[in-house]
């Protein structure tokens, strides 16, 4: 593989690297990739291994909040501001599923309304509770892996709402996932309300076609998929970005419009699976040294 002259260094802005696999702890990383079956935190692991062992100096808690030149960047660590000038900067922040106020869904403002990512690090990271009765917004793979953590909390999901006439993931998924978890999948319905205060007690949901409401009690609502790129270093740096992804515009050697700025991963194309990510991030390293070259 491609190696650098000098340093290659890793901005996290969470405690422990790894990103989001490292509290989806569930199978099914690594098969693109590494031609293993693995579950998140295994997956996550092993790709921080592989970077130490490649000679990469990660470091955790570090925040970059914006740019000082065309590859300056600045960074907030619990040590310090720092200015860290790099010959080639590549921006792999990854996406976001949106939360309940960017989904303008109506009712009260209760506890107990999570996204997936919440959710997992609150009941993986945390080891937290969550209630007892769940209903799911999306009918995606994020979804049966909401599903899978919430049943992992003692928490059963009652529901699946999906605005599409199809659940969104693959049928190996979906079939055995409504016999695993005994969850009714409704497609062509959204959540209308939310009702509760101080804590979720129910849900109002709408059929799309016939505006029949019902309400389905519960004590916990997930938000999943709904993703957008976490952009904000992109447009901070006046980057050009694609209206159809909302991420940075590339070319095939995943280039942006600022020379030696690359992109990665589900920044690119929200949302893909973690090992197809991980392959953004193998095909990148070509088009970087190269860059560093002076090609």
């Amino acid at each position: 593989s491609p190696r650098v002259g000098g340093e290659v260094l890793v901005l996290d802005r969470e405690s422990t690297a790894g990103g989001i696999p490292r509290h989806s702890d569930h199978p099914g990383y690594g098969v693109r990739d590494m031609g293993r079956f693995m579950d998140g935190p295994a997956y996550a692991r092993k790709l921080v291994r592989q970077a130490h062992e490649a000679g990469a100096t990660i470091r955790t808690n570090a925040t970059v909040t914006g740019w000082a030149g065309e590859r300056a960047i600045e960074v907030t660590t619990p040590q310090g501001r720092l200015l860290v000038e790099a010959g080639a900067v590549v921006l792999a922040t990854g996406a976001r599923e949106r939360p309940r106020p960017a989904r303008l869904i109506p009712g009260d403002r209760p506890r107990g309304v999570y996204t997936t990512g919440h959710l997992q690090n609150l009941v993986h990271l945390r080891h937290g509770r969550v209630g007892e009765r769940a209903v799911i917004v999306g009918a995606e793979l994020v979804s049966w892996s909401a599903a899978l953590t919430l049943r992992e909390a003692g928490c059963r999901t009652v529901l699946m709402t999906t605005e599409y006439p199809r659940p969104d993931s693959y049928a190996l998924f979906s079939g055995p996932g409504k016999v695993l978890f005994g969850t009714r999948v409704a497609t062509r319905t959204r959540v209308s309300r939310i009702i509760g205060r101080p804590d979720l007690r129910a849900v109002e949901i709408e059929d799309l076609d016939t505006g029949h409401r019902q309400v389905v009690e519960c004590d916990t609502l997930v938000l999943t998929g709904d993703w957008i790129p976490d952009h904000e270093l992109a447009r901070l740096a006046g980057i050009a970005i694609d209206p159809g992804t909302r991420g940075p515009l590339v070319d095939s050697a995943l280039r942006t419009d600022r020379p030696g700025v690359f992109a990665v991963g589900n920044l690119l194309h929200p949302v893909d699976t973690a090992d197809v990510a991980a392959i953004d991030g193998a095909h990148v390293a070509r088009p970087v040294t190269t860059w560093l070259d002076g090609g």
